[in-house]
């Protein structure tokens, strides 16, 4: 690290994108399990008849996926250089209420250290919800 750390060059994230083989059920997943609202379907650009679609994370802060229908793309895998986990920042009480939603869903996860809850979304994504605030990371300051 830096002695003096620069500003950054970016203003911050607009979007991550995943894939999706079931728009319905990404949609019933992001939407209604986890409350973060849809926010527009528009028809993917570089495939006719797929969809990109995006979901409110906060913070001005999209979650986008795509499907391709009629492509078998098969099962997600996590791989050296591709995506490990997406951490996404809620409140305690938002943490402890989705918490409570996974669990009464049957939706498998993990909890590290009373803060983070770690689950895969329906296509086997992995994910990170986080009781901190942006910029920390169990209590410490990162940013």
């Amino acid at each position: 690290m830096l002695a003096h750390r620069p500003s950054s060059s970016a203003r911050g994230l607009h979007h991550v994108a995943l894939l999706s083989s079931d728009v319905e059920r990404t949609i019933q997943f992001y939407q209604d399990l986890l409350e973060f609202p849809l926010t527009e379907i528009i028809e993917n650009r570089d495939y006719k008849g797929s969809s990109h679609f995006f979901f409110d994370i906060g913070n001005g802060n999209l979650l986008a996926f795509f499907d391709f229908p009629g492509l078998d793309l098969g099962p997600y895998q996590e791989v050296l250089g591709g995506l490990h986990h997406i951490a996404i920042s809620v409140d305690p009480a938002t943490w402890e209420r989705l918490r409570g939603k996974m669990e009464m869903a049957g939706v498998p996860h993990q909890i590290e250290s009373g803060a983070s809850i770690y689950f895969k979304d329906p296509d086997g994504a992995r994910l990170e919800l986080l009781a901190d605030h942006l910029g920390e990371m169990y209590g410490a300051r990162v940013l």
